[in-house]
């Protein structure tokens, strides 16, 4: 009975091992068939990595998977927003703030000179074509007075008509009035054709008188004129430490200032041949003085004639004075558009060439209105940091004036939350990619 029993047992053990065989041999068809149906194996961590057969990646070392299977790296949909590039948004816990609206006072700091008033000069002209024989004139803003003589040239179509009225005085009394009314023309002085009916002597030198009392400059010299400067850089950004930086990135550089008028000598020398009617001097009078104002194209349309504004000298704030704009002229000079604002001085203590600063009061009734430090220059481009959601996003818009340490903004805004400080989210302008 003994022997019974274990030959039951052997016989379970052998049932047992030839069911374990046949499972091995159905599982490893099935997985060779798995494997030969999944024949591209990628890395979990590089995509691009494409092979036929399982192995390692030649990149991170990592096994390959099956392509398609679970085993490829999903992202989670909460962080897919996350992952774009830096230079398309930014990710920061920086404040944000809105923009503000309303109507705005602001008193625009604008650059001026003072110069002569153009209405009241006047030009020297030769009458003959000849050549300079004597100059009285040495430099430039060399005070004259009215009759005083300039400089005498020699004509020979003067000496010519001169020798004509010799003729005609001792021929024929009838032609002896025109030929004095075309010396007259010419230039001579009636004194001098009375000489030379007196002396018969023929006067070669034709004199150049003053026209009128003032300071003389020679016709190619420019006389002192305003010129366009870039807005000051706003004062400080804060206590954030980025005040220098966001000041150097928002200024233009500034035009150079008009310097005072310089005593330089003329051009015109002795021996050198002018024609007939040809300007050579302009006489400029200081009794009548005016203040010219540069404005930038942004205020510009914002000025009128007759508006009041407050001028000063730029060493000396305490010499304030107001005038009223009697003249609004667009000007292109120098390759700049700006426009220039004339302010005409009556009794006053100024000197031609001293620069001047004016405070001009405008009302701004339009636009949206951000700190200076929360909009970034991108070239000729002006970029925000919209909020959207967790990210800012950078933005174009357009900006107008600038006024103490805000900017104005064109673009529609309203409701936007943007970064209270651009600079801090930017790392290279060059690689900044704006919405429009």
């Amino acid at each position: 009975m003994r022997n019974n029993y274990i030959v039951s047992i052997l016989l379970g053990l052998f049932i047992a091992l030839s069911a374990l065989t046949a499972c091995k041999g159905k599982t490893d068809k099935a997985s060779h068939a798995e494997h030969k149906a999944g024949e591209l194996w990628t890395c979990p961590m590089h995509p691009q990595i494409i092979r036929n057969k399982p192995g390692k990646c030649p990149i991170c070392g990592m096994d390959l998977v099956p392509k398609g299977s679970n085993k490829e790296l999903v992202l989670d949909s909460g962080i897919v927003m996350l992952t774009k590039p830096v230079n398309a948004q930014v990710i920061a816990t920086i404040p944000a703030i809105q923009a503000e609206t309303g109507t705005r006072i602001y008193a625009s700091a604008v650059n001026g000179v003072i110069t002569y008033d153009t209405r009241n000069q006047t030009s020297i002209a030769s009458r003959v074509g000849g050549r300079v024989e004597r100059l009285l004139i040495k430099y430039n803003y060399q005070p004259v007075r009215k009759g005083q003589l300039i400089m005498e040239v020699y004509s020979p179509d003067l000496a010519a008509a001169q020798r004509e009225l010799l003729y005609v005085a001792h021929n024929s009394n009838e032609l002896l009035a025109s030929a004095k009314q075309r010396l007259l023309l010419l230039g001579m002085q009636p004194a001098q054709i009375e000489q030379v009916l007196r002396t018969g002597n023929v006067l070669y030198r034709v004199p150049v008188y003053s026209n009128s009392d003032g300071y003389i400059l020679e016709k190619s010299a420019a006389v002192p004129a305003a010129v366009p400067t870039a807005m000051p850089p706003s004062s400080a950004a804060g206590g954030d430490g980025m005040g220098s930086m966001s000041g150097g990135a928002s200024a233009a550089p500034a035009t150079p200032a008009p310097m005072a008028p310089a005593a330089a000598p003329v051009l015109l020398r002795e021996g050198q041949y002018v024609s007939a009617g040809q300007s050579l001097f302009t006489i400029y009078q200081a009794k009548a003085l005016v203040a010219e104002f540069a404005f930038p194209s942004q205020l510009a349309a914002r000025i009128k004639r007759g508006q009041k504004l407050l001028f000063y000298p730029n060493n000396d704030e305490n010499a304030m004075q107001s005038g009223s704009i009697g003249l609004v002229e667009p000007v292109f000079r120098n390759g700049l558009n700006f426009t220039l604002a004339r302010v005409y001085l009556g009794d006053h203590g100024f000197q031609v060439g001293q620069l001047q600063t004016a405070n001009v009061p405008v009302v701004y009734t339009e636009g949206w209105w951000l700190p200076r430090k929360a909009v970034w220059r991108l070239g000729n481009k002006s970029v925000v940091f919209k909020k959207e959601k967790d990210v800012y996003v950078p933005m174009a818009v357009e900006t107008g004036v600038e006024a103490k340490d805000m900017i104005q903004v064109n673009t529609n805004i309203d409701g936007w939350k943007v970064a209270s400080n651009a600079y801090y989210l930017v790392d290279s302008e060059s690689f900044i990619k704006t919405n429009n």
